[in-house]
């Protein structure tokens, strides 16, 4: 018996465009699917660039009782190669995943549910939906909130719409010059009910302030991680690597730790996701007008430490171009 921890053997059993850039793969593990909690994620073993990786992807819909388990992967020119990689799946392709594993469950307790999404975002909150859905109507009412940059690109609208009711769901497309009404969303849920949120930094930070404004209590409010999507646009930009005495240049599609490594510079790493912070190395340059040049898209830093900009986790975390100037902490 292979435990929660443990890689197994999985076949591809299909691939489907669920929205504009966005596949669902269907992945049968050899030891078989098991039940999992809505919100969960699996992992999955991928070589991007060279490099073995693991990516976590939310496994869409409640457990399943057909032997498989489904992602939805959206194609982000700006990612650091899984979504691509997963976008070259086929049926039949075999690779490896661990079973899902969850830190964003669903309270079934509460007398009032909303649901916020932003973009891809919305992957693990189509289970909670679903389980939702299937407790009486009265019992506890459910809204979701679901944004997104085009109407095309965001997948299971219809499919959330027949669960929920057209009236629970409402969504903000910005092709349209649509935006969620977040401050009425907050204030139309139930007092003790509970808000579970999974999208980009601004949504996450606007859903956060409402909240804060609103008085309500910090644990009701629960989100999912969305550590790589930054603020900024990706782009090239040059480092610096002062120990070094080297100049790295940067592409767009390369992080700057596989840029690292592609120079012959010895890092240390694990995650590749920008949680470890195995991978953290000092800024030791500014922008000259004094604002931080660094696009934070890690949850190993803590705010104040993004703020100070004085280090970065080179696996996810960029210049918002121009020149870096870092310390990797190598010492001949």
């Amino acid at each position: 018996m292979s435990g929660a921890g443990t890689f197994v053997p999985a076949t591809v059993r299909a691939v489907r465009a669920v929205a504009d850039e966005v596949r669902q793969v269907e992945l049968v593990p050899d030891d078989g699917a098991r039940p999992y909690p809505p919100g969960s994620h699996l992992d999955l073993a991928l070589e991007v660039d060279g490099l073995p990786v693991v990516r976590s992807y939310s496994v869409v819909g409640a457990a399943p009782d057909d032997g498989a388990y489904r992602i939805a992967v959206k194609l982000l020119p700006e990612s650091r190669g899984g979504s691509r990689r997963v976008h070259g799946l086929a049926a039949g392709d075999r690779l490896e995943l661990r079973h899902p594993t969850s830190h964003f469950e669903l309270d079934p307790r509460r007398p009032g549910y909303l649901l916020v999404a932003g973009g891809i975002g919305i992957t693990p909150l189509v289970g909670m939906a679903e389980v939702l859905a299937r407790r009486h109507p009265h019992q506890a009412p459910v809204r979701l909130a679901y944004a997104g940059r085009r109407r095309a690109a965001m997948p299971f609208v219809e499919h959330l719409r027949a669960l929920l009711g057209d009236d629970a769901v409402v969504t903000a497309a910005g092709e349209d010059g649509e935006r969620l009404d977040l401050a009425a969303e907050v204030a139309a849920l139930h007092a003790d009910g509970e808000a579970y949120l999974c999208g980009p930094p601004r949504l996450t930070d606007a859903v956060r302030a409402c909240w804060e404004a609103q008085g309500r209590p910090p644990r009701r409010l629960r989100t999912e991680t969305f550590g790589t999507a930054g603020r900024h646009p990706t782009e090239p930009f040059d480092v610096e690597v002062r120990d070094h005495g080297l100049t790295v240049h940067v592409p767009r599609d390369r992080t700057l730790l596989g840029a690292l490594h592609d120079a012959g510079v010895g890092m240390v790493w694990d995650c590749l996701r920008g949680e470890c912070g195995l991978c953290t190395v000092r800024v030791l340059g500014r922008s000259t007008d004094g604002q931080p040049v660094v696009d934070h898209r890690d949850v190993f830093l803590d705010a104040a430490e993004r703020e100070d900009s004085t280090r970065l986790c080179a696996c996810v975390s960029r210049a918002v171009g121009g020149r870096l100037a870092i310390d990797t902490g190598y010492r001949p």
